[in-house]
């Protein structure tokens, strides 16, 4: 599953001393599966800090494997038991950490149910009218990554090219430009539009491991 972070910054890796305590299921680092709420946060936490907000693009494995090495917490609503569990986490009084889920899953509550939450615990409303009021609430998603071991679950997205993609790039645009003799606008099209060089930007074909002549006559061959 594709998730998404929003910061001022775009994360290389995860540092958890940079994460604050007594957030909704505590300290840990968050994302979320709709991105345009990770893009509405950055856009906040940029002009905070004076920048552009970036949202950054991991890939969230969900399988055996995850069950089997963490422990996973899901709460499929805005349930009396998730409402238990966030008044738990932002308690002052509560230990910290105040679980010991390496993974909580659940709905986000953000600034309009934060305002719902201070009556709540003032004592103004009940826990039934608080969770009542939810019922029309928009969809929100988050996932808390609260543990080392959870990140072995987490992938960082790269849309950038690797270094051995660059540098395998500059021989394959300078042989286009030789052999067609052409300038290295056109060759840069013909190479970087190619079925080839989208073969070599995918790291999981091996292909960049091959030499730039190996994938020129691959090239050549598509052409």
């Amino acid at each position: 599953m594709k998730v998404y972070h929003g910061s001022y910054t775009c994360i290389e890796t995860v540092d958890f001393s940079k994460c604050k305590p007594r957030k909704d299921f505590g300290r840990g680092f968050y994302v979320t599966k709709i991105r345009r709420h990770a893009e509405n946060w950055a856009n906040v936490i940029g002009e905070n800090n004076n920048t552009e907000g970036v949202v950054t693009e991991f890939e969230y494995t969900e399988d055996s494997f995850t069950e089997n090495i963490c422990k996973i917490k899901h709460f499929s609503g805005y349930t009396e038991e998730w409402l238990d569990f966030i008044v738990m986490n932002r308690d002052k009084k509560s230990p910290e950490p105040a679980h010991d889920y390496d993974i909580v899953e659940g709905p986000v509550a953000n600034d309009k149910i934060q305002n719902t939450l201070r009556f709540y615990l003032r004592g103004t409303i009940s826990k039934a009218k608080f969770l009542e009021m939810l019922t029309f609430h928009e969809e929100t998603h988050q996932l808390c990554f609260c543990t080392l071991n959870s990140l072995q679950t987490l992938e960082r997205i790269d849309d950038t090219p690797s270094m051995e993609v660059i540098a395998i790039s500059a021989p394959l645009l300078e042989a286009l430009m030789l052999e067609k003799n052409i300038d290295e606008k056109m060759a840069a099209s013909m190479l970087y539009t190619s079925n080839t060089f989208a073969e070599l930007s995918e790291k999981t074909t091996g292909l960049y491991k091959k030499t730039w002549r190996e994938i020129y006559e691959m090239l050549k061959r598509e052409l």
